[in-house]
């Protein structure tokens, strides 16, 4: 295996060596998701210009849309000041980013009484994304 790129040098990964990605809608500027990257989801998402996550629960990669079809195409990817959390600007194709079938994993709102809303309907049932059931 290649050594890591120079450019990875410069981000700070926390101590599991992930650092988070927030994946926003580079024509709207929506915030659709945050995710987990590890060195290597980083890299084969620069390489290959879609966007490759690190699954926490499963442990391994999470190659976005890879089941559902609703890839995130990369057009930039952007570094914060203390390196430690990337803004991904991407094409979100089948516009639904959330595994609950919804345009944006950020769909609930508090309201005045400090309750939870949902703000945006469900586009496609996750049953019909996966092929199983979300519960």
């Amino acid at each position: 295996m290649n050594a890591s790129p120079d450019w990875l040098a410069e981000v700070t990964w926390n101590e599991r060596g992930l650092l988070p990605a927030i994946a926003q809608d580079y024509r709207s500027g929506r915030v659709l998701m945050m995710a987990w990257m590890n060195s290597e989801s980083l890299q084969q998402s620069v390489s290959g210009g879609y966007a490759v996550y690190w699954s926490r629960s499963r442990q391994a990669l999470w190659k976005k849309g890879e089941t559902s079809g609703n890839r995130q195409r990369i057009i930039s990817v952007s570094l914060d000041c203390d390196g430690d959390t990337l803004l991904l600007q991407i094409e979100q194709e089948g516009g639904i980013a959330c595994h609950t079938g919804r345009e944006s994993c950020f769909f609930r709102q508090l309201d005045a009484d400090n309750q939870w809303q949902s703000t945006e309907p469900v586009l496609r049932l996750p049953e019909d994304l996966y092929g199983v059931s979300d519960g």
